[in-house]
């Protein structure tokens, strides 16, 4: 299909190119042609266009500004104006091909959706273990799932303890702990430890299906936007006639009548918006920005909210170290951090990566190698170093070990808890001696940019699957005071769907999987292109292709100028076309000069819209 699509574009530019030379030699008339060349114009351009007008009127009865076209064709032709014809024919060609280069769709998220779909589930049946096809699995089944398992179905856990990677549903990079009573999700991932589940939602009402079906039903609600020469068309073709008609009564000249119709086509109404939003699109391009929809520019300059997901959007999504605490007199906070790195040095989970990487950043000297180690799922690590007994992981961790945690510590912890910290608190030989806080870290540029949109009218929300303390405290830093949490993706669609269905449009701006929804249901989605998920890429309208929000305020503005050109486009275009009219009618115009002066305001077009490669917002 894909290669059927480009043979049917290589042949669109060869015709085009042909058609350009052929109009050209007729112009100026070069060598002694037994027929005017522009016969291969009209034939190769205005044929589909006449056939496309006639199909479209008898089948729908749909006028379009092709339906004018195709009339001027065959009056130019009937009385022997092979050039205006061709000229016209050409034209319009360009921009239907403009048109269709803008508008294209990419359809493959939804099927990368499909593929995340568990095919299999461990099924506890007659007290044997059996693998089984996912969609078999019934309400109540009891499961079984591994380490490094996709989990099949929706269900709560009845045994066992371990972590779950739930960047497919929240978003959130870090594994959420999970013991018996926890409910888990299609499509998540256990991490660790090995657990048993009781089936609660399975097949159709599984999460991951739901959120397929999210965004299928949020692309066929986003309206294709129409070309503004096809929405005027009625009375474009309607104007036309009449004038042309009264024309030829009045004069009784029906060159005059067919020149009115030739100067009456729509080629520079029609180039008006495509030709702006490419010249915006190359623009983009020079700023890492990737625009995949031709009409988001357009539909981005009506947006009056931003929706950014706070992980690996607003924030960088990888945890660091934000503070180490030590409660123990004869510990000092870098002795602390070493026995603790050492201790997570054979760790999987991300906090326990984040605290080695910090340790080996900070120029400190070689970690002890841990020896008796133990991942505890669920709860943290248990190791030997240099002799000494420790313990770092939660709360319930040192529990489980008979360690209490003192007041003063708690107390301290609830401290950068409140301010979005993950707290890994840390016993050495049986005693707690401290606390290392770890939190995400906001993009450098997320400041300025969340003030730059709001200098452009535009409201900033922010949409995340983190708990409020989290979400809060960045919100409070970047300078956002809209905020929702605990967003799974059809919170967000229907956080989404309440701003738009209250004539507030809102683009979106996210990075995972559980975006997807929501990207698809804004009236633009932009998504973080570089470490975003492909399925994120492919729901969204526009990528940002180097991860850097900082580009959105200028494209806010690309947006806003790139309508302002095509209105201005628009301008130029029909001045030109009223005024040809006038000296049409004044039997000043004939069909050839007709066509040329009508062709110049094609011209003026394009050089307008090319002021738009590169075009910078003023910084004021």
């Amino acid at each position: 299909m894909i290669k059927l699509l480009k043979d049917e574009e290589k042949r669109t530019v060869l015709f085009l190119a042909i058609s350009f030379i052929s109009v050209v030699i007729s112009f100026l008339n070069v060598g002694d042609l037994p027929f005017d060349v522009a016969w291969l114009a009209i034939l190769l351009c205005g044929i589909p266009i006449i056939k496309g007008a006639v199909v479209g009127l008898v089948t729908e009865f749909d006028i379009k500004a092709d339906v004018l076209v195709a009339i001027a064709l065959i009056a130019a032709v009937i009385i022997g104006e092979i050039f205006a014809a061709g000229e016209v024919a050409f034209i319009m060609a360009i921009g239907a091909y403009l048109e269709e280069r803008t508008v294209s769709k990419a359809r493959a998220g939804i099927e990368k959706l499909v593929h995340l779909t568990p095919t299999t589930a461990r099924v506890a049946r007659n007290g044997d273990e059996v693998i089984v096809p996912a969609e078999q699995v019934k309400v109540g089944d009891t499961l079984r799932v591994l380490a490094g398992e996709t989990i099949a179905v929706d269900g709560i856990i009845i045994n066992g303890q371990t972590s779950v990677n739930q960047a497919v549903m929240t978003g959130e990079s870090l594994p959420v702990d999970k013991s018996e009573g926890d409910e888990v999700y299609s499509g998540t991932v256990n991490q660790y430890g090995t657990f048993e589940m009781k089936a609660t939602k399975v097949g159709e009402d599984s999460s991951l299906q739901r959120m397929i079906r999210l965004v299928q039903s949020a692309d066929a609600g986003k309206a294709k936007i129409v070309g503004i020469a096809d929405r005027w068309a009625t009375w474009i073709v309607v104007i036309a006639l009449l004038s042309a008609g009264a024309t030829w009564l009045v004069t009784d000249e029906i060159i005059r009548a067919v020149t009115i119709l030739v100067v009456f086509c729509p080629c520079a109404l029609v180039l008006a918006t495509p030709t702006a939003i490419m010249a915006g699109i190359g623009n983009a391009t020079k700023f890492g920005i990737l625009i995949r929809e031709g009409d988001a520019l357009e539909r981005l300059s009506a947006v009056k909210r931003i929706a950014f997901d706070k992980t690996g959007t607003l924030t960088y999504g990888k945890p660091d170290v934000a503070a180490v605490e030590s409660f123990d007199s004869s510990l000092t906070v870098a002795e602390l951090l070493s026995l603790t790195a050492s201790a997570e040095l054979r760790s999987e989970h991300p906090l326990g990566k984040s605290i080695v990487t910090h340790y080996t950043l900070a120029s400190n000297p070689s970690l002890s190698e841990p020896s008796d180690f133990q991942m505890l799922a669920g709860r943290g690590v248990s190791a030997l170093v240099d002799g000494r007994r420790i313990l770092a992981g939660n709360a319930e961790l040192l529990g489980d070990n008979s360690i209490l945690l003192p007041p003063t510590m708690v107390d301290k912890a609830d401290t950068y808890r409140n301010d979005g910290c993950t707290i890994i608190f840390v016993s050495v030989d049986g005693e707690p001696s401290g606390f290392i806080a770890l939190s995400d870290t906001l993009r450098p540029d997320a400041v300025n940019v969340v003030r730059k949109i709001e200098k452009l009218g535009v409201k900033n929300v922010l949409l995340t699957g983190d708990n409020r303390q989290a979400a809060s405290h960045m919100a409070k830093i970047a300078g956002i005071q809209d905020i929702h949490t605990d967003c799974l993706p059809e919170n967000k669609l229907a956080i989404i769907e309440e701003y738009q269905s209250s004539g507030e449009l809102v683009c979106m701006v996210g990075d995972g999987v559980n975006d997807a929804p929501a990207l698809k249901k804004a009236h633009v989605g932009i998504a973080m292109g570089g470490i975003g998920s492909d399925i994120a890429v492919e729901a969204a309208d526009i990528a940002l292709v180097g991860d850097d929000i900082k580009s959105i305020p200028h494209l806010l503005a690309l947006a806003k100028r790139t309508m302002n050109t095509i209105k201005f486009n628009m301008a130029i275009s029909m001045a030109l076309n009223f005024a040809a009219i006038i000296l049409a009618m004044a039997g000043v115009l004939g069909p050839v000069v007709g066509a040329l002066v009508h062709n110049a305001g094609s011209v003026a077009v394009i050089i307008n819209s090319s002021l738009l490669l590169h075009w910078k917002e003023n910084k004021k």
